[in-house]
């Protein structure tokens, strides 16, 4: 694969000892659905999420607004772009980084329909699918790979998490500028039983940070769209 560089943009691709998609994701993703986590919650992330509450109850006392989770949303730019996009809509930007979300002023539009919180997403998700909310949609855009074959547990359709993201349920979306990842990723997805569609993803502007430096270095986007229906109705 070349690598085209120009002076924006000096991201460095992906490297793997992998050949292919890992051939255990089936079996990870059949281990994960097959348990639920019993793990504590982190105390921030509980008390984000009751933040969200309170703002959810406050704008959309009857829950009949659509709600859209933008996860891993670093400094939330891409919130404020779907917030944008989806006037109707609540939505909800979430990253662990407090160095990140506090960065996110900068990116902030004034549309009061979205909110952006610092919270660990595993635990998040999990508290979400607990209070019984239904996603209308869902956006992970970049990054997560953990490109080493040894670390494919940490990547969100290996890992105990992946559970919750399908009984959020609603329209995914996920973008990687590592194919292979995508590829997993589709394969995760339909082994828990759902139809999912990859491919390259060029858009007319960036919505992240991430996918602006990648573009400028010269790297495709690859994406994964799939319509979740929960697992236990």
């Amino acid at each position: 694969m070349s690598h085209h560089s120009n002076e924006s943009g000096n991201s460095r691709r992906i490297t793997t000892n992998q050949l292919g998609p890992h051939e255990k994701i089936p079996q990870l993703v059949n281990r994960h659905l097959a348990n639920t986590s019993q793990k504590p919650f982190n105390q921030h992330t509980m008390e984000a999420f009751k933040q969200v509450v309170a703002w959810r109850d406050k704008i959309d006392p009857t829950a009949a607004r659509p709600l859209i989770f933008d996860s891993c949303c670093g400094v939330g730019e891409s919130t404020a772009r779907i917030a944008e996009r989806f006037p109707d809509a609540l939505v909800v930007g979430i990253d662990k980084s407090e160095l990140r979300t506090l960065k996110h002023d900068h990116y902030a539009q004034n549309t009061a329909n979205y909110m952006v919180v610092r919270a660990d997403v595993n635990d998040f998700w999990r508290l979400a699918h607990q209070a019984n909310w239904q996603l209308a949609q869902h956006f992970l855009l970049y990054p997560n790979p953990y490109p080493k074959s040894a670390h494919v547990q940490r990547r969100w359709h290996a890992c105990a998490a992946f559970k919750d993201i399908i009984l959020l349920g609603g329209c995914l979306e996920v973008r990687s500028n590592w194919d292979m990842y995508v590829q997993e990723f589709a394969i995760a997805l339909q082994t828990a039983g759902f139809p999912a569609t990859t491919k390259e993803y060029s858009g007319a502007k960036a919505d992240t940070p991430f996918e602006r430096k990648y573009w400028a270095s010269g790297q495709q986007s690859w994406r994964v769209t799939c319509q979740l229906s929960p697992l236990d109705q």
